[in-house]
């Protein structure tokens, strides 16, 4: 009989698309959670933790295929053959759970939801299938009072996390005006329509000639290759172009452009009327131009929003991995999508709302040096003798009753280099340590690791033979004496 083999031990490795995350990111990301939610909470917002998977037909991305029924989420097949998903988003969800528990909830219903969304995409740099998003919508107000909440509670709470005024700027735009310019160009073909907005979008990268060019013949970029246009006629793309030009002037002076620009067109006219309440709305709360701004550009999915959009992006510059300056970007976006609960209960149910990239906050946080470094670790109570472990437990419940983060070493207590090796590897600020001399003596070591490692660089053999980072203290003062250490250090 043959030897039956071996199975293959499996690769301790990340799936792709995936990462860890560890101990001060988690921190981080808990503490910046906390402080979003509290601003949600402040605005009247209620929390919801909806299902992580949903059905692929309430996400609205089932596709008739045998093998691939699910583009761009993850999903399989439940014992009922029903397909399941990953959630992609937390709007899809929020449109279920309205329409679901609508009876119940109060109209206007006002939620913010936070937690990881996955995406069954190619990932690239920086781009994962699996992210933190931070969402709040208004669900049942038709009113652009919502959508003006909205931007005003965004904007407190990118200053609230530490993105100070100035480094921020939310650009507001609304589809029922873009809407007003295709009909003022006499579009009708849903892919030409679809190729204007597309272009629109790159208007902050290629401006006004560029936009120009990519609406006609096309253009050469940056790299040599050309680009092909969208085909129209210079008096086609004009409305555009005006459309473009209005914006990041005063509100006043923006909105007389656009009406310019919209012609004849009602539904732009609505949009219009709509973009100069919500900045009147803003303005009266003291949300000015210099925070929140009327901007033609602002292109989102639109497709999917209905009315008003927005976008939060920082205006600071970083280096990228070529050492070139660039703005930082976009942080956050939204805008009101009044068909979503439709598809649930077939009536229309207006709702705003907006999303925060948390991992995107986060690391525009760092940039800023408002987060980042290492964490401090706990103070680590040494073992000198294992049959005195209970000794060692006990000055870690006092420790930890004072408040203070605190553990005993668990491993091989034989060495005791390596327990210090241990304690320099969890970044802990002081060591404390009670052999059997100390213990008749009735005091205690307490080392301050963190002056220990900057005399280790800077101090000469007779200051280091000093032990001016070591102190012996009465038993009963160790906490007061291990406080003073970490206050010293703060």
């Amino acid at each position: 009989m043959a030897k039956q083999k071996k199975a293959p031990r499996p690769k301790a490795i990340t799936p792709k698309g995936f990462r860890d995350y560890f101990g001060t990111e988690v921190l981080e990301r808990t503490a910046m959670l906390r402080e979003i939610a509290e601003v949600y909470h402040q605005y009247g917002f209620d929390a919801l933790e909806s299902s992580a998977v949903e059905t692929v037909e309430a996400l609205g991305k089932f596709l008739p295929d045998v093998d691939r029924p699910n583009e761009g989420v993850f999903a399989w097949q439940d014992e009922d053959d029903q397909w399941m998903a990953l959630r992609y988003d937390l709007t899809a969800p929020l449109a279920r759970v309205y329409a679901q528990h609508r009876n119940d909830l109060p109209l206007p219903y006002r939620r913010y939801a936070m937690g990881p969304v996955w995406r069954n995409e190619k990932p690239g740099p920086g781009r994962y299938r699996q992210f933190y998003q931070c969402d709040a919508d208004t669900v049942g107000a038709a009113s652009v009072a919502a959508d003006a909440e909205i931007c005003a509670m965004l904007s407190d709470t990118l200053e609230r996390v530490g993105i100070p005024r100035g480094d921020y700027l939310i650009r507001v735009n609304n589809r029922k005006v873009l809407n007003g310019v295709l009909e003022c160009m006499g579009l009708n073909d849903e892919g030409q329509r679809d190729a204007v907005l597309r272009t629109i979008d790159k208007f902050d990268k290629v401006g006004e000639a560029g936009v120009r060019e990519l609406l006609g013949k096309g253009r050469l970029d940056a790299s040599g290759a050309y680009i092909d246009g969208v085909g129209l006629s210079d008096d086609q793309a004009e409305p555009v172009l005006a459309f473009l030009t209005s914006g990041r002037l005063e509100a006043a002076d923006t909105l007389a452009n656009l009406r310019n620009a919209i012609g004849e067109s009602q539904i732009g006219a609505t949009g219009v009327d709509e973009l100069e309440q919500i900045a009147a709305l803003l303005n009266a709360q003291g949300y000015g131009p210099d925070r929140i701004m009327i901007d033609p550009s602002v292109v989102r999915g639109l497709g999917y929003y209905t009315g008003p959009v927005f976008e939060a992006e920082l205006t600071f510059e970083i280096f990228d991995e070529k050492g070139r300056k660039r703005q930082f970007g976009s942080v956050a976006g939204g805008g009101r999508y009044d068909d979503l609960v439709k598809r649930f209960t077939g009536q229309e149910v207006p709702a705003t709302g907006v999303s925060i990239g948390v991992d995107r906050l986060l690391a525009a946080l760092r940039e800023k040096g408002r987060i980042g470094g290492s964490l401090q670790g706990p103070v680590v109570v040494t073992v000198m003798d294992k049959d005195r472990m209970a000794d060692y437990q006990a000055m870690v419940a006092e420790l930890r009753n004072a408040g203070i983060r605190a553990e005993v070493y668990l491993g091989n207590p034989k060495n005791f280099g390596n327990q210090l090796k241990y304690a320099d590897k969890r970044e802990s600020p002081v060591a404390v340590i009670e052999g059997g001399d100390e213990k008749d003596r009735g005091v205690v070591q307490i080392k301050d690791l963190i002056l220990g490692a900057k005399l280790a660089e800077t101090a000469s053999l007779e200051e280091w033979k000093d032990r001016p980072s070591q102190y012996e203290v009465a038993r009963g003062d160790l906490v007061a004496k291990v406080r003073e250490i970490l206050d010293l250090h703060a």
